[in-house]
């Protein structure tokens, strides 16, 4: 082995030391909303990022970041002030931060950094589309399911987070251990148009594949989205106890969310990441 090829290692393996690390804490320590989970966020939102400049480059990743944060502080702000297209609610959690209009300034990040990251898993999926976008089913086909696997991750946190971690309020409760449908639909929706925005962009900006990319940046784009789901095995492994009540005055068992929640986890993103796992190495013909 040359020492070239020895220094190149000896940073990889820093390289998945560091990303192990970061996902082992935040697996650990996020799904308690405590000044060290949001460092975390603020450390998972870095994260994407840093991605996104590697793969995309840093001016697109800045256009990004600032075309996902203003679409999601809109989609946000209409659905606090009007109840369309989440439901009602408020947010509980980042009084003390800053606002945009009626959201914690936090939010619009986190969109960003789950968002990515799902783009990423269903760019894999889609056998590299994002590179493909002169294409029109790549256009129209990679938001789309991006969307829904946006909304995967939504559909694993957001009872958990509502009712036991208060961490905003849905006023008239839902079918959904408390969150209402209408909030999966708006998520679907709001994600549709972050992710058909960058894929317009994209395509204009002259995007090409590019073989430099490998398996590196797809791979640990899989890690961060799935590890942002395997944060609610914790509590679930812990075994928390006690009653959670909504807004109309149901309540469910801790401990019963706590395992809905992991089995929604499994069949959801944890697949979704197999899948994606699987089509990036698939040997290619």
């Amino acid at each position: 082995m040359t020492p070239q090829n020895a220094a190149r290692r000896r940073q990889d393996i820093a390289l998945w030391l560091a990303i192990g690390g970061i996902l082992a804490t935040a697996i650990g320590f996020s799904w308690n909303p405590t000044p060290v989970a949001q460092a975390l966020a603020a450390i998972f939102i870095a994260c994407a990022v840093v991605h996104a400049a590697f793969a995309y480059g840093a001016r697109r990743a800045l256009i990004l970041f600032v075309a996902c944060n203003a679409i999601a502080f809109a989609m946000e702000n209409l659905g606090a002030a009007t109840g369309f297209p989440f439901g009602v609610y408020h947010f509980e959690v980042g009084a003390d931060l800053p606002h945009v209009g009626l959201i914690p300034i936090i939010v619009g990040p986190l969109w960003f950094g789950a968002g990515y990251f799902s783009w990423v898993v269903a760019s894999v999926l889609l056998d590299g589309a994002d590179r493909q976008l002169d294409r029109p089913f790549n256009l129209i086909a990679l938001p789309l399911v991006a969307a829904f696997v946006m909304t995967q991750w939504d559909l694993v946190m957001d009872a958990p987070n509502a009712t036991i971690a208060r961490v905003w309020i849905w006023h008239d409760g839902g079918g959904v251990f408390g969150v209402p449908l209408s909030n999966f639909l708006g998520w679907l929706l709001t994600s549709w148009l972050i992710f058909q925005a960058f894929a317009l962009y994209l395509r204009r900006s002259g995007l090409r594949p590019d073989a430099r990319i490998g398996l590196r940046l797809p791979a640990t784009g899989i890690l961060f989205y799935v590890g942002a789901g395997l944060t609610h095995l914790v509590p679930w492994i812990m075994g928390q106890t006690g009653e959670a009540v909504d807004a109309r005055g149901y309540g469910w068992q801790v401990h019963d969310i706590r395992e809905a929640t992991v089995a929604i986890l499994l069949l959801t993103m944890v697949f979704t990441a197999l899948l994606a796992t699987l089509r990036l190495m698939r040997p290619i013909p």
